[in-house]
């Protein structure tokens, strides 16, 4: 008997989901058997574009999920709709890739969550740096003892220009649609400070401004945070002004440190000066940086072998709520403990 492939559909055309596309295509378990979109022209042409001949085009969400063929959603629309067709799709019954932000409230976050847990699918939120070469270095030079535990780390999404290159910009720099700087972007920052430090955030506080008016929310933001067994970490996320994307990371442990690229170890006690190690970083501009085809082979070795799948929505969740803490806190001028739900 032929070994089952798993149907998917693709929720929202946007550049992201054309790479969604992709790295399904790729899976030996996956075909891509729908296309949804509110334009059924962007959905055609996505058809065409990927040579999927034998998908079926929807503009209505709900009509997709009840396509029989379909086990497995790709949530790739706008931040507003990640929430509803999050529920939708587990109510549905179907496995779920969802791209971040997966909420821009508190009250969908934790709705998701549980219509999740209650229909017992399984899911993967789009923390896609997971898989990038740097941030696999980092967990084995972390992991394997050349630095100890960190107690001290920064992480930083700075990226600015948005309206010379973004085309989603009309939508996202509104409240209601992008949700804030945190959640439209600087969430990878929090989900890498929690991955590398690999700890759990406590408190945070933080300081927030809106210096140009690009974004109806604060385009800048810093907090500093610590960790629940003491260790601090920083994250700043600033999306305004004239400067290129830059993902900063920093480390430091009592055996060793990195910053970026380069690192020290007492393992190689015999060097002067900064090591270096080649490889590909988070802010590089070609679209590797964003390995879609590792997330998605280690979704569906979840979905099909049982293995672990790691960032699921419990695990996003703890990453939302330190984005909705650090808002909450620059408004309220005062530190928020975490977790925000009791």
């Amino acid at each position: 008997m032929a070994e089952k492939r798993y149907g998917v559909g693709i929720a929202g055309i946007s550049w992201v989901a054309h790479e969604h596309i992709k790295a399904w295509q790729k899976n030996p378990h996956t075909q891509v058997v729908a296309l949804q979109s509110a334009s059924q022209e962007n959905a055609e042409a996505a058809r065409a574009r990927h040579g999927l001949s034998d998908a079926q085009v929807y503009t209505d969400y709900e009509k997709m999920l009840a396509d029989p063929r379909v086990d497995i959603v790709s949530i790739s629309s706008t931040n507003e709709m990640h929430a509803r067709q999050g529920i939708l799709g587990a109510q549905a019954g179907k496995h779920m890739l969802i791209e971040k932000p997966v909420a821009t409230t508190l009250e969908d976050l934790y709705a998701l969550q549980d219509a999740c847990k209650a229909a017992g699918v399984k899911t993967i939120v789009s923390f896609v740096l997971h898989w990038n070469p740097y941030f696999e270095s980092v967990k084995a030079f972390t992991g394997g003892g050349a630095m100890g535990t960190p107690f001290y780390g920064e992480v930083d999404y700075f990226s600015g220009n948005w309206d010379k290159w973004y085309a989603g910009l009309p939508w996202v720099r509104t409240k209601e649609r992008g949700g804030s700087a945190f959640l439209a972007a600087g969430c990878h920052a929090v989900d890498a400070l929690r991955y590398l430090m690999d700890g759990e955030i406590q408190e945070v506080f933080a300081y927030s401004g809106n210096f140009t008016g690009l974004m109806e929310w604060d385009a800048t933001v810093s907090s500093l945070m610590k960790f629940q067994d003491g260790r601090l970490g920083r994250t700043a996320c600033v999306l305004e002004g004239n400067h290129k994307y830059i993902f900063n990371v920093r480390l430091l442990g009592p055996k060793g440190s990195i910053v970026n690229e380069r690192f020290r170890t007492d393992l190689m006690p015999g060097t002067t000066t900064w090591n270096q190690m080649e490889t590909v970083m988070p802010d590089t501009p070609e679209v590797s940086h964003h390995p879609f085809q590792g997330e998605i082979d280690a979704f569906m070795e979840g979905v099909v072998n049982g293995a672990p799948i790691l960032p699921d929505i419990n695990d996003a969740v703890k990453t939302h709520e330190v984005c909705f803490a650090a808002e909450q806190s620059a408004r309220e001028n005062r530190p928020v403990t975490l977790p925000l739900r009791k």
